[in-house]
């Protein structure tokens, strides 16, 4: 892949053999960004656990305190009362069957999908469609349940959903690069803070191994995970 000059220029200025100290990495991205967009700031953590293993799966949603900087289009698959409570709450989309079939067409301008737990059996037809694409609602990420209020309240203030992958890395974004400083790490620190509460049981030897932060056109910066660790336990 070819990067462009100021990619160059941007990466021969970060230190590799540094940790970074989280106040000191979000600066020198803010103060480094030269793209016309405003770029998505991404957390990175390499967890010392085995995906493969079922009681070692790390998984988890978080509200981000400052949301992640994206408008978050909510489809809600529910019926009666439930219909209703979504649309107060929020939702960009409700309804039934007749989002199954408008999704069957060919239509996905939606970010995430909730669902009643009724509803399940009238949109399993969906699971190839929206199980590739990580949109299929689950139990286990929040998206099925009968709280239609506070959950689609929570998406849309920026709730989302961590997952380990096969690599053992869980990355998300926290925030965009006009945010403040104090908002961006008010955003990683919820999400670390998730990150080791959801430490399995079974889980031996070091569990947090290492954490990165970059920007969307940006380079890595190891994060300084032990000080940043040990200072949010001092509070």
């Amino acid at each position: 892949m070819k990067h462009s000059k100021r990619y160059h220029v941007y990466h021969e200025k970060v230190d590799r053999a540094k940790t970074y100290l989280l106040d000191e990495a979000l600066q020198f991205i803010k103060e480094h960004s030269s793209v016309k967009f405003d770029e998505t700031v991404e957390v990175a953590v390499r967890l010392g656990v085995d995906p493969k293993q079922a009681d070692q799966m790390v998984r988890g949603t978080v509200v981000l305190p400052h949301g992640t900087g994206k408008k978050v289009r909510v489809l809600v698959f529910a019926v009666g009362d439930k219909e209703q409570e979504a649309k107060t709450a929020g939702a960009d989309f409700v309804g039934s069957t007749d989002l199954v079939e408008k999704i069957q067409g060919g239509w996905l301008d939606f970010d995430v999908a909730v669902a009643t737990p009724d509803m399940m059996k009238i949109i399993g037809r969906l699971g190839k469609i929206l199980g590739t694409r990580g949109l299929m609602p689950n139990p286990k990420a929040g998206t099925v349940t009968q709280d239609l209020d506070r959950t689609v309240r929570e998406l849309k203030a920026g709730r989302i959903e961590y997952r380990v992958d096969r690599q053992a890395n869980v990355a998300v974004p926290v925030g965009k690069i006009s945010f403040e400083l104090d908002k961006l790490a008010n955003n990683v620190k919820s999400f670390l803070d998730a990150i080791l509460k959801a430490k399995p049981t079974s889980s031996k030897g070091t569990y947090l191994k290492s954490m990165s932060i970059c920007s969307t056109m940006g380079v890595g910066l190891k994060l300084d995970h032990q000080s940043l660790v040990a200072a949010m336990k001092r509070g």
